[in-house]
């Protein structure tokens, strides 16, 4: 069986220098909770990691689609999408992509005072599932910032900027429940076109049918789409694939990511039919909407 621990058409890591992470550890504020390592892994197949030897990191992994697995001594379980797991730091694990369905995961490497708190409870597969008041595209996109934040170079101010971020991303996962009252609107929350919207946006990096969306609902994909093209002027896919592009111009605009990679972030795997997809809707190709001025 094949086993690759990365390799990935579209993926992204970085993994920080040794003196940076020690510049961390001496911090005040860095101290208490620090990245060592990020990155995200698009159809992963045949990913596996197997540590024998204990490593000093707690390792985060959040699987928003397809499946995987881990280990931790004895103890196997089997990861879905929508959920995360937090692999204890100086124990023997091991975890892999699904063979058939292979997982697209984000993944941070963590230590610090604080990180035994915020894994607590989270060696297990914890449940994110999307709802109308789940928050999930704004998590991804706080990922995408902390990221991005460390791309730009390891000042002391983007690691302590970082670090802050990372504190918010873990308890926005921690706190579930908080982390999505507080943004909760009730004028919207029996609105099923806001809904199916929200639903949308929320995976982005999914392949999505018509029966998907109207199932979600609650109503006949036909009933649906009567409905929500009656509210926006659009069919249901069309409008998906209108955000989807939307998601790929500002990643375009703010991101040095590469076309395979904003492909995978809009669950399209196919670069030619993104760049038709894209053309059609914003009269231009990808690279020629990368070469505009804006503002």
């Amino acid at each position: 069986m094949i086993k690759l621990k990365d390799g990935f058409s579209g993926e992204r890591a970085l993994v920080l220098p040794q003196s940076v992470v020690q510049e961390m550890e001496k911090d005040a504020l860095s101290s208490v909770l620090h990245i060592t390592d990020i990155g995200y892994y698009p159809k992963a197949l045949h990913h596996f990691r197997e540590r024998r030897e204990p490593v000093s990191q707690f390792v985060f992994i959040y699987c928003i689609e397809g499946a995987g697995w881990f280990r931790i001594g004895e103890q196997e379980w089997t990861v879905t999408a929508n959920q995360y797991f937090i692999l204890p730091a100086g124990v023997p694990h091991a975890y892999g992509s699904d063979e058939t369905n292979p997982w697209t995961i984000y993944w941070i490497h963590f230590k610090g005072k604080l990180a035994s708190s915020f894994a607590a409870h989270a060696n297990r597969p914890i449940d994110i599932k999307p709802s109308i008041q789940s928050r999930i595209s704004n998590r991804n996109d706080l990922f995408e910032e902390i990221f991005r934040t460390l791309e730009m170079g390891y000042s002391h101010e983007n690691l302590l900027y970082a670090c802050s971020a990372f504190h918010y991303y873990l308890g926005s996962l921690r706190y579930l429940q908080q982390y999505r009252e507080a943004a909760r609107n009730d004028s919207d929350k029996n609105d099923i076109v806001t809904a199916a919207i929200h639903y949308m946006k929320e995976n982005l990096e999914k392949k999505l049918t018509l029966a998907d969306l109207a199932a979600r609902i609650g109503y006949s994909p036909s009933h649906f789409s009567v409905l929500f093209s009656k509210r926006t002027g659009y069919a249901p896919l069309t409008y998906f694939n209108q955000l989807k592009i939307q998601q790929a111009c500002q990643l375009l605009d703010f991101t040095d990511m590469k076309i395979n990679q904003i492909c995978y972030k809009i669950g399209i795997e196919d670069t030619y039919y993104f760049s038709r997809l894209f053309s059609k809707v914003m009269g231009m190709s990808p690279r020629e909407y990368k070469k505009q001025k804006k503002g």
